[in-house]
């Protein structure tokens, strides 16, 4: 992964208003967002995070396309999701201090806005505590709509193994 010093395409205030994640943030902070959070470049291929590294940051695409996937229990891996432009990944390293859920490679050439924990510290909370809880606030629906879909496939999973053991008893 290779970080910009922003000689490519930068990323604006109007590009970052219409990201779930920064919904109901004012003008001003968008500006700030959009000025200070650097850019990430990724080429086909290479992850941005692997599973199980400790880190505190998480990513915003704006352009390209990643694949989520999680290791086997025998070796390989499996794909669990894909993520575009809008999407977002990594947002439970900013709540907790825990190993990275799942490898997340591009799939396609990606650019991704980087957020830090030292970021959302920095230019959130000690700036603008409204600012920070409704980030944290974009981040607990989305974590929310995840489980919930979650929830559905498991609760589909279960209900298949189940009705395939009872027909076999």
């Amino acid at each position: 992964m290779s970080e910009t010093d922003r000689p490519g395409p930068r990323v604006t205030a109007d590009i970052l208003r219409d990201i779930g994640l920064f919904g109901g943030l004012d003008d001003e902070t968008l500006t700030i967002l959009a000025r200070e959070l650097p850019t990430t470049h990724v080429e086909v291929g290479e992850s941005v995070v692997e599973e199980g590294d400790l880190s505190r940051e998480m990513f915003v695409v704006i352009g390209g396309e990643l694949e989520v996937v999680k290791k086997g229990p025998r070796g390989g891996e499996f794909r669990v999701a894909l993520f575009g432009p809008g999407d977002w990944f990594g947002e439970m390293s900013i709540l907790d201090v825990q190993p990275r859920s799942a490898t997340v490679r591009a799939v396609a050439p990606t650019m991704l806005v980087r957020i830090s924990n030292e970021h959302v510290e920095k230019l959130l909370y000690r700036r603008d505590l409204k600012a920070y809880a409704l980030l944290l606030m974009n981040i607990a629906r989305e974590l929310s709509r995840r489980l919930r879909v979650a929830d559905g496939i498991l609760g589909q999973f279960v209900s298949t193994v189940g009705d395939t053991y009872a027909s076999k008893s």
